[in-house]
């Protein structure tokens, strides 16, 4: 296994107080009784707590949705797979033979959880400042990307790339309502899913900004679902 000083020292411009914190971030439960879990649970809330709060100031005019969609993006298994191989992190890790031989150190439940419990260890060896600058580091590129990926895509669309994304049925969408004078009406339109028992009701002053509403809802709702 390479030397986890050295990867600290890469990340943060110093070496840990405590090898053996940072070790046991590194450490596979395949290898033993102490090992990254308790430091994987600590790091999560870090990072999402951190991630949460550069979304907030970076996209001072969006919604609470779009937030948390940005957030998902960001904070997934996938997206910290793929941060964990840039930093070369399965040369670090410490699972058991087994596992090694195979391919644990690049799987990306393996990664994507060393990743946040060596985040969670840069935190109790230096403290909150130096594991937030090390999240904003590593995560620079990622943050520019979700920054304008999006860019002009209505919510019906991300909608449909979110679920074509997990090889899912689109959305239909009805109009249930339509209410008020023919200068001022309003409309309301039911978005669901044909691959289960979920719908979303949106309202609008065009059956468009309806149907949009109701795509906004239904992203949010899929994801926190998908987070929690």
């Amino acid at each position: 296994m390479a030397d986890p000083n050295r990867l600290v020292h890469s990340l943060i411009g110093r070496k840990p107080e405590s090898t053996a914190l940072i070790e046991q971030a590194l450490t596979h439960r395949s290898a033993g009784p102490v090992n990254n879990e308790r430091l994987e649970f600590l790091g999560d809330a870090l990072l999402g707590f951190v991630i949460a709060e550069v979304l907030l100031q970076r996209f001072p005019d969006a919604s609470e949705g779009d937030l948390t969609r940005r957030r998902a993006t960001l904070v997934n298994r996938e997206a910290l797979a793929r941060i964990a191989r840039t930093l070369a992190l399965g040369d670090y890790l410490r699972l058991d033979p087994g596992a090694l031989r195979s391919g644990g150190h690049a799987r990306d439940s393996v990664l994507s959880d060393a990743l946040e419990a060596l985040i969670g260890a840069i935190y109790l060896d230096q403290g909150f400042a130096c594991a937030k600058q090390m999240i904003l580091r590593v995560f620079t590129d990622a943050l520019a990307e979700v920054a304008n990926r999006d860019a002009g895509k209505d919510p019906k669309t991300r909608l449909q790339e979110w679920l074509q994304a997990r090889r899912r049925s689109l959305p239909e969408y009805e109009v249930i309502a339509i209410t008020g004078e023919q200068h001022a009406q309003r409309f309301q339109v039911r978005c669901r899913l044909a691959d289960e028992e979920r719908s979303c009701i949106g309202d609008g002053s065009s059956r468009r900004r309806a149907e949009q509403q109701s795509a906004e809802t239904m992203l949010t709702q899929l994801i926190e679902q998908e987070e929690a």
